[in-house]
Formats: structure tokens, C-alpha cells, sequence
């Protein structure tokens, strides 16, 4: 059996053999483009252990694999137009590149091309596998959409915000384990169990990259502080809104859009108060928290810890980040 290195090595090559025509290439050029921006293939690894905890035959997986990449490709094509990204993966974003047009279209062909892997997957299994994947596809957007809400809502809350970050990171996660587990023959009860093994992995993770976004190790390439210039509301933000006084309040609100401030005054700013409010160790709690959680669903898979060794050696290689 492949070890999670060699494992990464056949998504990448089997990704790596997917044939787009040559024509019409404004269509087409822009989704090898993305393709090859690398990333750390979380999707698609999750999809490929959740199969081998239940199967050796982990190659009939890899369909399915790719097509959830895709997927997850098509709506980072779209996000940067939403965004206005200029840099996706340490290189101009597709819409940066060629422009909002060719963006929107070269996304929708990526979305087709995930449907079409999915024709691979073996018969018996793609009704079921459809569903998931057509669920999962609608969370996101819904998550995408209260992320946007977000940005003109005056007051978000905790709960607000872990609902819309579980819609719009973990569900993917959550739809690409529960479909690696139904492809290795996993039963519902599995398939219920590592649905929530990644929504709280997917948390975990999410609530690492608010932490890193503002306290990573600029030493490793991150540029630190983006959220708080974008005036985010990232899971720091809304914790240290709710443990403040009025005044500090303001100043969180109001310190991304001071015309006196240049960009490191403004970053310092709101970090002295998130320092002074304990809101990185409240996260880092927090982040604990769902990450225990997410180990321990491992240990009640019908499934032996021999099996679920990986998922869990990658679960915890995904959490050891810096930056």
C-alpha cells in the first residue's frame, strides 16, 4: 500500500493526464492553468484515505478524486471574481490573468469536467455518490453567499460564523470523505461518522488559517495581516467583538480604513488588542477542540486503528502548519 507521499504522487499524475482539447484555448488553457497551481490536494487525499480505510483497491477512487479537485478549482476561479484576487497560489489568478469573462466561462467548463470524471465512477456507486456530490456542491455556494452577506452585516456572531465557514469549507471536505467511504464499500453509519470527522477537521483547519492570517510565521512567506486590512470578519475579529468594551469595539470596526494609519499601524492596532483580549489562545482552544473531536469520531469506525492510521497521520500533518 502507497504511503500518503506516493498517494499524492498518483492524484497528481492522474490529474496531470486529464486531456483538454486544444480549441478553443481561452477556454481550456485557463483550467490547465489552475490545475497545475499545485495546493495541497487536501480534497482529493481525504477522498482516496476515506477509500483505503475500507478498501485496498484505492485506484477506483481516483475519478472521483479528481472530479472533487475540480470542483473545488471551479469555485476558486469564481471566488478570485468575487474577490478581486490578483494572486492565487503564489501566481496571477486566472481572472487576473485573462480577465473576468473568460474566468466565469473557463469555471462553468471546470464544473462540467467535474461531472464528466464523475461518469467513471463504477455504476452501482454513482447514484448514491451524485447525491453527495450535488449537496455538497449546493453548501458551498450557500456558504459563498453568507460570506458575502457577512461583509455588509454590522454584527456577526460565533455561531454565524462556524455555520458559514462549515458550509464553505468543511461541507467540501465532509462530501469528498463521505464519497471515498461510500466508493471503498463503507456502511451509512461510516459514512454518517466521517462526514463528521471532517466537518470538525474542516473547522479546525479553517479556524488555523484566521490564526495564521494574522499570527503565522512571516519568516516561511505568509504576509501577515491581509484579514485585518480587508476588515474580515474572521473568527479573531467577531471573538475579540464580543469581548470588548464599546471604545475597543470602535477601533476594531473603524482601524482597517484609518487614513492616518499606514498598514502596519493598522495591523499592530487590532493585534495589541487581540493580545490584550487573549484572543489568539481562545482560538487556538478552539481550533484544539474540533480537532480532538475530529480524531475521536476516528476511533468509533467500525474499521481498526490499523486502518485509520493515515487519515489520521494526515489529519495531523494538516494541522502542524506555520503559515
Amino acid at each position: 500500500m502507497q504511503n500518503n507521499d506516493q498517494l499524492l504522487q498518483i492524484i497528481e499524475n492522474y490529474l496531470a493526464q486529464t486531456e483538454f482539447p486544444a480549441e478553443p484555448e481561452l477556454l481550456y488553457a485557463p483550467i490547465g492553468y489552475s490545475l497545475a497551481g499545485g495546493g495541497k490536494r487536501l480534497r482529493p487525499m481525504l477522498l482516496m484515505l476515506a477509500c483505503g480505510i475500507f478498501s485496498d483497491d484505492m485506484q477506483r477512487a481516483l475519478p472521483a478524486a479528481a472530479a472533487v479537485e475540480m470542483f473545488h478549482n471551479f469555485t476558486l476561479l469564481h471566488d478570485d471574481i468575487m474577490d478581486n484576487a490578483a494572486m492565487r497560489r503564489g501566481k496571477p489568478s486566472v481572472f487576473a490573468k485573462w480577465g473576468q469573462n473568460v474566468a466565469i466561462l473557463s469555471g462553468d467548463a471546470m464544473l462540467i469536467c467535474a461531472y464528466r470524471l464523475l461518469n467513471a465512477i463504477a455504476p452501482q456507486h454513482l447514484p448514491q455518490v451524485l447525491t453527495t456530490f450535488n449537496t455538497m456542491a449546493l453548501e458551498v455556494c450557500e456558504g459563498q453567499q453568507y460570506d458575502m452577506d457577512f461583509e455588509q452585516k454590522a454584527k456577526v456572531s460565533v455561531v454565524e460564523y462556524m455555520h458559514m465557514i462549515e458550509l464553505k469549507t468543511s461541507v467540501l471536505l465532509a462530501g469528498s470523505v463521505v464519497i471515498g467511504a461510500m466508493l471503498g464499500g463503507a456502511s451509512e453509519e461510516d459514512c454518517r461518522k466521517l462526514r463528521r470527522f471532517a466537518v470538525e477537521l474542516g473547522l479546525a483547519f479553517q479556524l488555523q488559517d484566521d490564526l495564521l492570517d494574522s499570527y503565522g510565521d512571516e519568516r516561511l512567506g505568509k504576509a501577515i495581516g491581509g484579514d485585518i486590512l480587508e476588515g474580515k470578519k474572521t473568527y479573531l475579529m467577531i471573538t475579540a467583538m464580543s469581548h470588548a468594551d464599546e471604545a475597543t469595539r470602535e477601533v476594531l470596526r473603524n482601524a482597517h480604513r484609518d487614513p492616518t494609519l499606514s498598514d502596519t499601524e493598522k495591523i499592530a492596532a487590532v493585534k495589541a488588542i487581540y493580545d490584550r483580549l487573549d484572543i489568539p489562545r481562545l482560538t487556538e482552544q478552539q481550533i484544539s477542540l474540533r480537532f480532538e473531536r475530529a480524531l475521536a469520531i476516528l476511533d468509533t469506525l467500525s474499521a481498526g486503528p490499523e486502518r485509520t492510521k493515515r487519515m489520521r497521520d494526515f489529519a495531523a500533518g494538516l494541522m502542524d502548519r506555520k503559515h
